[in-house]
């Protein structure tokens, strides 16, 4: 199940084109109620002067170096009051700020850090975190050490990098940045658990009630005597795989940079170490979990060597995930937590989720900027909805089946460390096969080079492999077709046109 679409061109929203918008807090009275201690009046006198009283943030946020506030805030002020944001500018202030933060992409690490020290509005702008995530990737790929910031940590290397306080800064634009970077999963996104949860039930089950009707399930208890599970922490997974790169994002990372960047990271779409060649880089990786014994049936399999990535090792710190998206190539998945736990949020394939905008063919999604603004704008949408969305909090030990073509969204509530699965069984190859022979299937199919002429080779290595299995299938689904559009005897005697019987001799 990757983190990120393989099967599909992800393109996210720009922030401020979202719908419905942001529901930006504004200053609330203080709670009656009177804080426990210096610290949490401390938080709450900070939560209030950038109307942040009702949320909560993670203890790591602090608004002190430079507040930027939404403009709702402004409007409350008294009318000598006006938004830093302006003066400074110049000709820039009459751009919109995700317009002018475009902008700025375009500047080398050099001209960005020169413009900070033109005025305090430029400041804000060009010490955005993004902005130099962005030029840390691309200038110095996973050679890097991150330094609690992304700016502290290209600019460390080149040149000195001065913060300054700045007060009275108005931008809904950053300040959503911020607050979906800083804000902790609200309660109410986490109380709800309607998936069905297993233990100890047999394969023949587990096919008749779950894979065959293309249902989720949590399966508890089937991964209990994984090495992994008692082995797999930061200290002992650094000293294993050494020297190793694995695929983080866009660069590749050593696992020890990965887990000094994922102890500190503080921002709204934290780095995933998502890499599919994790066994071969790690063999003891690989011999650590076995598959469990409900998706040991793999058709893929006949491809041998030539099989499209299949399985990866997925380590996040809290706040990482995934956006909503459909897994690859048609294939159904399992996702088993080795350390930390996962909120899932998943849709039936008919049933698109709030927020989220595919592509007539189905090569594009566009979606919020990140899986916080997903909660915070449409959450409470979709509960409202007749067709809900099946819910979990998945915890170390468990396993999640993805069926085929299920939307799904997960986000780590903790450091996290999980293997996942995709799978093409009996139960899904007509749909995988399918879906390889698209009219657009160079764009949609994904893992592999061979993307036009894969569907051909699978096909012909089944019926090799498993002679009559595609011509049963197709029977069968014929079968069950017929059967579900067949009328019933009271259908079959009864007149569509006038609402009485009809009888025939």
């Amino acid at each position: 199940m990757p983190s990120e679409p393989m099967n599909k061109k992800r393109r996210r929203k720009r922030r401020g084109n979202t719908s419905p918008p942001l529901p930006l807090p504004l200053p609330l009275p203080l709670p009656s109620s009177s804080p426990s201690s210096e610290q949490e009046q401390e938080e709450e006198q900070e939560q209030e002067e950038v109307g942040l009283v009702g949320f909560h943030l993670k203890p790591s946020a602090s608004s002190k170096s430079h507040t930027i506030q939404p403009l709702g805030n402004l409007l409350l002020l008294s009318g000598s009051s006006s938004n830093a944001r302006d003066p400074g500018l110049g000709s820039l202030r009459l751009l919109p700020d995700d317009l002018l933060l475009d902008i700025l992409t375009l500047l080398p690490a050099p001209d960005l850090a020169r413009l900070a020290a033109v005025s305090k509005p430029l400041y804000v702008f060009s010490t955005h975190e993004p902005l130099w995530r962005n030029l840390v990737l691309s200038d110095l790929g996973g050679d890097f050490l991150f330094n609690g910031s992304w700016r502290s940590t290209y600019s460390g290397l080149v040149f000195p990098h001065p913060s300054i306080s700045i007060r009275d800064f108005y931008s809904d634009y950053l300040f959503q940045s911020w607050l979906c970077a800083n804000l902790d999963m609200r309660p109410e996104w986490l109380c709800t658990d309607n998936i069905d949860r297993r233990r100890g039930i047999s394969v023949d089950e587990f096919i008749a009630r779950f894979e065959e009707p293309n249902r989720p399930v949590l399966l508890e208890g089937c991964i209990d005597a994984w090495p992994a599970i008692s082995k797999w922490a930061p200290d002992w997974l650094i000293r294993t795989c050494g020297d190793k790169r694995f695929a983080v994002g866009p660069v590749k990372m050593t696992m020890e940079r990965y887990f000094r960047y994922a102890a500190a990271a503080r921002e709204e779409r934290p780095l995933y170490l998502f890499d599919p060649r994790f066994a071969e880089k790690a063999p003891e990786l690989g011999s650590d979990y076995e598959v469990p014994v409900f998706f040991r049936e793999d058709l893929f399999g006949v491809l041998g060597e030539q099989r499209p990535d299949y399985r990866w090792i997925i380590i996040g710190p809290a706040g990482s995930g995934s956006s909503f998206h459909v897994d690859p190539n048609s294939t159904s998945a399992w996702n088993a937590v080795i350390k930390g736990s996962k909120k899932w949020i998943m849709f039936p394939p008919e049933v698109v989720p709030p927020g989220v905008h595919p592509s007539p063919d189905g090569a594009e999604v566009a979606c919020p900027v990140s899986i916080m603004e997903w909660f915070m704008n449409f959450y409470s949408v979709c509960r409202k909805w007749k067709k809900k969305p099946v819910e979990c909090v998945c915890k170390a030990g468990e396993v999640v089946f993805v069926p085929n073509g299920w939307w799904h969204l997960v986000i780590n509530l903790e450091d996290s460390i999980a293997i996942t699965h995709n799978f093409v069984s009996r139960r899904n190859l007509l749909n995988v096969l399918d879906f390889l022979k698209k009219p657009n299937a160079s764009e949609l199919v994904s893992g592999t080079k061979d993307r036009t002429s894969l569907h051909d080779k699978f096909k012909n290595a089944i019926e090799a492999a498993y002679p009559g299995t595609i011509d049963e299938l197709i029977l069968k689904a014929k079968e069950k077709i017929a059967r579900e559009k067949k009328p019933t005897f009271w259908e079959s005697v009864a007149d569509a046109n006038v609402g009485g019987f009809k009888f025939s001799f």
